[in-house]
């Protein structure tokens, strides 16, 4: 399932993997909201409610989707956020990883600011 990213000065395509997580948000889309940052996480809330699947962990990667059950939140890590140790991101607490930026632009990530723009719409 692929989707597309979209912010005012940039967008990036996705895949969203089909598991649980997957499917209830990319059943939900096209979502559109207004962004919060931590580090280099971009996160915004989301209206489904899914619980942690088996593999949920807080260490994630460079371009991973995931989704915080606490929001819960739809997330995009691409860099360290203020719980890394590293350059590796680390979520807040355990995460359930739905998809995977399928291009990764880290400097027009990195120029995205706190309450700005999204919309995450299907592609297929």
């Amino acid at each position: 399932m692929k989707v597309n990213i979209s912010f005012s000065t940039c967008c990036v395509k996705a895949e969203i993997f089909d598991t649980p997580t997957g499917r209830a948000i990319y059943e939900a889309l096209p979502i559109k909201r207004n962004v919060s940052t931590w580090g280099e996480e971009i996160y915004f809330d989301l209206p489904v409610h899914c619980e942690l699947e088996d593999g949920a962990q807080a260490e994630v990667s460079v371009g991973d989707l995931a989704y915080w059950p606490n929001m819960p939140a739809f997330c995009i890590f691409f860099g360290p956020t203020p719980v890394s140790r590293g350059d590796q991101p680390v979520a807040a607490s355990e995460v359930n990883v739905f998809g995977k930026l399928l291009e990764t632009d880290l400097e027009s990530l990195r120029g995205i600011r706190e309450g700005e723009n999204i919309l995450v719409e299907r592609l297929d």
